[in-house]
């Protein structure tokens, strides 16, 4: 399972009546997406038009669904993140083994 997170703004300037159906119809499709175990978490962003949503999906091609399928997806930009689980600091801290730093 991959997670990633997805930032994702509304265009002001193509908030018209389309888009403001497309709007409403988000908080249902975000519930379809937690039911089915594909979004983990969403949030608000405070300031802007849009949000933040954690998905975990199989593969790349299902978050391009994801958001393809999304009620907003042709009035809005997106910004995808792949997530990776942190390691301990004593991981982190150290080089691969065989990676020589000068």
């Amino acid at each position: 399972m991959s997670k990633f997170l997805v930032l994702w703004s509304l265009e002001p300037a193509l908030i018209g009546p389309a888009a403001m159906k497309a709007i409403l119809a988000m908080p249902a499709y975000a519930a379809t997406l937690l039911d089915r175990g594909k979004l983990d978490k969403r949030y608000h962003i405070v300031g802007r038009h849009g949000g933040a949503w954690i998905y975990s999906v199989e593969t790349n091609e299902e978050l391009d669904r994801c958001l393809a399928l999304s009620p907003v997806y042709n009035f809005s930009r997106y910004e995808v993140f792949p997530l990776a689980e942190m390691t301990t600091p004593t991981v982190v801290g150290h080089p691969p083994a065989g990676c020589v730093i000068d």
